[in-house]
């Protein structure tokens, strides 16, 4: 046996008794001795492998697969493969997924030596790289690997992605023969090293927080979000969530605070923040302006954009606090008011709007499935205007926030979670149309795709240079219109495509999640800036 692939296959047998059960594979030439062994520990039952030829879509599958907490690893090859995997990258440590980068990489000598495909992989995902030795034909090695997975591991449990770099001489390809010393690990399937989380826990008092207190649960990172709402409970505080937090009992927070000032009867002396919040600019424009907000996070880096934080803590103490039963009843009055100036508007606007298909979307989802979010407009239609959905898992890359790999991340969240439904734009689409290029050995996810398709960035005429005085060049460099025919982009991957006219239409296809396909959904982008004033307009009338 050669030493590539003996520390290959030690790696994988690692990897399977530290919990990891999806790997990512990109085909490439430097990481044959990885993928291998991974095929094997596949065949063997040992793991799943998913095969995809870009590394960028392979990176957001992994994604997708880890957003349930678990560890998921994807391997590539070196040189600029490597670089692909870092938009996933940056996602994964602003969400605290567990993602773990295997890249293979070319020995030391190779370095500097004009070599093909080789780069300088350390620190390239804008990670402290954990680099494993060049394996070599002596004895000692397998505790060293074995050893090192458990780190990477561990590290990725406890905060998000790691970067384990493998340089491999070769020969990379099996050859028959014994190893130096045996290559086992521990008794009965355990890791070499078990590691418990180090996180720290220390509640702290929550004496600072009146009555009139509001919380607000943001994306990720929300340590503590159930004992935090249960408090809220007996306490009286109105809690806000953004679609990817659970735990809501204003439905139309986000719209409350971003139709204009709010009454004074709904300004809290104190806001509870959990997760990052960066979904809403109301949300950010109250932190902003209130003079307590204590912030749970067990991360050092708290959020804290608008430097407004005055408390920070992993948890909150649940001790007794007063209640003001008409500070929650003010919000719900409010809250109530608004949904149905939403409601009365939406019906008199012709379909289809962002709006009516995030509304039309949530309300169609089966119960027990899982609802992707694309991270331009249609987030912030589901926050807007879709009903909560407690019995449906809701994700989004909200880390970064950007709109690559999508398509992949909702394909891997389809086949960990089940049926999965993504909404997103047209630009968000044709950014991971590569995600749709699924192998025949492939497991297939069941995924609905709905794309609302209004021919370029609509989420842009919303912004400050959507304003009618940059007309002149918001199309070209904002709109973006690219004419795409998505029926035909689809067929080509042999993907199932509707073109749905009708909220009925729409409703119906997704009642029907069977394989992956893609639900389009045409729509204007003309009225959209217009649209959003009258309904902040109509709902700060309605709770003034």
């Amino acid at each position: 046996m050669n030493p590539s692939t003996a520390q290959a296959r030690v790696l994988v047998d690692e990897l399977v008794r530290n919990g990891v059960r999806h790997v990512v594979l990109s085909p490439g030439s430097r990481n044959a001795p990885l993928s291998f062994a991974l095929h094997d520990a596949a065949v063997a039952g040992r793991l799943e492998l998913h095969v995809r030829i870009d590394e960028r879509s392979a990176g957001f599958l992994a994604l997708g697969l880890a957003l349930d907490g678990s560890p998921v690893a994807v391997t590539c090859t070196s040189g600029t493969a490597v670089a692909n995997l870092h938009p996933a990258v940056l996602e994964a440590a602003h969400s605290g997924v567990p993602l773990i980068a295997l890249t293979a990489d070319r020995p030391v000598e190779l370095h500097r030596a004009g070599a093909s495909q080789t780069v300088r992989q350390d620190g390239a995902l804008g990670l402290e790289t954990l680099h494993l030795p060049v394996a070599e034909r002596r004895a000692g090695q397998n505790a060293l690997w074995r050893s090192l997975v458990c780190r990477a591991v561990a590290a990725a449990r406890d905060g998000g992605p790691v970067h384990l770099n493998v340089p491999f001489r070769e020969p990379l390809t099996p050859e028959g023969g014994d190893w130096v010393e045996p290559l086992e690990g521990r008794p009965f399937d355990q890791p070499w090293t078990r590691t418990a989380s180090r996180r720290v826990d220390a509640p702290h008092p929550a004496d600072h927080l009146g009555p009139r207190t509001l919380v607000i649960l943001g994306d990720a990172g929300a340590t503590d979000g159930e004992a935090v709402c249960d408090l809220a409970a007996r306490a009286g505080w109105p809690v806000i969530a953004e679609p990817t937090a659970s735990g809501r009992t204003v439905q139309h927070g986000s719209l409350l605070l971003n139709a204009g000032p709010l009454a004074e009867r709904l300004r809290p002396d104190a806001v509870v923040v959990l997760g990052r919040a960066t979904l809403s600019r109301g949300v950010q424009a109250l932190l902003g302006s209130t003079s307590v907000v204590h912030v749970v996070t067990a991360s050092a880096d708290w959020p804290d954009p608008k430097f407004s934080a005055t408390h920070v803590s992993a948890s909150l103490a649940p001790g007794a606090h007063e209640v003001d039963d008409d500070w929650l009843t003010a919000w719900r009055h409010a809250d109530k008011a608004a949904g149905e100036a939403v409601a009365a508007l939406l019906a008199d606007e012709p379909w289809p709007t962002g709006m009516h298909v995030a509304r039309a979307v949530v309300e169609a989802l089966p119960p027990g499935s899982a609802l992707f979010l694309g991270s331009s407009n249609p987030v912030r239609d589901v926050d807007f205007a879709a009903p909560p959905r407690p019995d449906v898992v809701v994700r989004a890359n909200r880390g970064v926030a950007g709109i690559d790999g999508s398509v992949s991340t909702a394909i891997g969240l389809a086949l960990e979670c089940g049926p999965t439904t993504a909404l997103m734009g047209d630009l968000t689409f044709l950014h991971d149309s590569n995600g749709l290029l699924i192998g025949p050995h492939e497991r297939r996810p069941d995924l609905t795709v709905v794309v609302l398709n209004d021919d370029g960035g609509g989420i842009f005429a919303l912004l400050e240079q959507g304003a009618p005085e940059h007309a002149d060049s918001f199309e070209r460099v904002f709109g973006t219109p690219h004419g795409t025919d998505l029926a035909a982009l689809c067929a080509a991957h042999g993907v199932p495509h509707v073109l749905a006219g009708s909220a009925e239409e729409l409703r119906a296809e997704i009642t029907r999640p069977s394989g992956i396909r893609v639900v389009e959904v045409r729509a204007e982008r003309a009225g959209l800036r217009e649209l959003h004033k009258r309904v902040k307009t109509a709902v700060s009338s309605a709770v003034q």
